[in-house]
């Protein structure tokens, strides 16, 4: 804990690369193509989905919320980590730290909650066909993704709060390449411990629960596998939820490594860019959102069969037009 007198704090200081050197130009481009295939990706994915009526499903209609939802998530960190990438000035002001630490807490809740939906969106279509029009209905989809919005709002309501209201250093300097609760708290000179214990909590009921989730679905899911006699049917049946399993498992495996540990495992300068932790949120922060259009559009049939039919049809529309004409 750092030892200051109280003080309102008006800017941190990022200094995650402040070793970088000559390698600023290469990050800078680096960190600029991730975020453009990022936000490009999952617009034209979202944009698609909204326009192929034969993509009006349960599992689509999650796909679409988590595309907007990664585009906001890498928004809200990478437009400030390209300016100080390069810049000389690595400040970034307490409102704006705030706001990024709002937005932050919220895209990774709301993504933790509708692979969360995805994951029972799969487990009732292959362990429950019968009753999947029922139970994934338009109705129950929408009150899912309503209550995962709500709790991810509340809950970065919280933990902004929390974190706005604690006392800083009049110049703070912040071992990370964004605006982290963890390595907000640490710079404070309030005491954390209450936040830590909540923190910790929230991590345990959000973080580790909703994953015991998602890891019971598949292993209801794969006992349904293996029960079909056919290996084509096998395949084709795991084949269905194998990019959620893929989405999964890049979000899931850096969020436990880093958010399940004790604050004696975390230390500041494991958080910077050229240390393990650093690598391993970029994971989360950047290339997860870069590779989910790719990981559920890659081999998909259903979706180049709709893309197919809109090309077809939208071809079709402008032949018609040009004999009229």
């Amino acid at each position: 804990m750092n030892i200051c007198e109280n003080a309102t704090v008006q800017e941190f200081h990022i200094v995650a690369f402040s070793n970088s050197g000559n390698m600023t130009c290469i990050i800078f481009i680096g960190f600029l193509f991730i975020y453009l295939l990022a936000v490009v990706g999952n617009v034209l994915f979202a944009s698609l989905v909204s326009a192929m009526p034969q993509l009006h499903t349960p599992m689509y209609f999650f796909l679409w919320n988590l595309s907007i939802v990664d585009v906001t998530y890498i928004s809200a960190i990478f437009p400030n980590l390209l300016s100080i990438t390069l810049a000389s000035n690595k400040k970034i002001s307490f409102p704006g730290c705030i706001t990024q630490l709002y937005f932050f807490i919220f895209c990774v809740d709301e993504e933790i909650l509708i692979l969360t939906c995805m994951a029972y969106d799969r487990y009732v279509a292959i362990c429950s066909p019968l009753y999947y029009p029922l139970v994934m209905s338009k109705k129950m989809c929408t009150i899912m993704a309503a209550l995962s919005l709500l709790t991810s709002t509340l809950n970065s309501l919280m933990f902004t709060f929390l974190t706005y209201s604690l006392s800083f250093c009049p110049s703070s300097e912040i071992n990370h390449f964004f605006c982290e609760i963890r390595a907000l708290m640490s710079l404070s000179n309030s005491d954390t411990a209450s936040r830590e214990m909540v923190l910790f909590i929230e991590d345990i009921c959000l973080v580790f629960c909703t994953f015991l989730f998602i890891m019971f679905s598949y292993f209801r899911i794969i006992s349904s596998i293996l029960k079909i006699r056919s290996l084509k049917g096998r395949f084709k049946t795991f084949s269905s939820c194998s990019s959620h399993l893929m989405s999964v498992t890049l979000f899931y495996g850096p969020i436990l490594f880093l958010y399940m540990k004790s604050n004696s495992e975390h230390s500041p300068d494991e958080d910077k860019l050229i240390s393990l932790d650093g690598i391993i949120s970029l994971l989360y922060v950047a290339v997860v959102p870069m590779l989910n259009p790719f990981v559920y559009t890659l081999r998909n049939k259903e979706f180049f069969g709709a893309l197919k039919n809109m090309a077809r049809i939208h071809g079709y529309n402008i032949l018609c037009s040009i004999r009229h004409s």
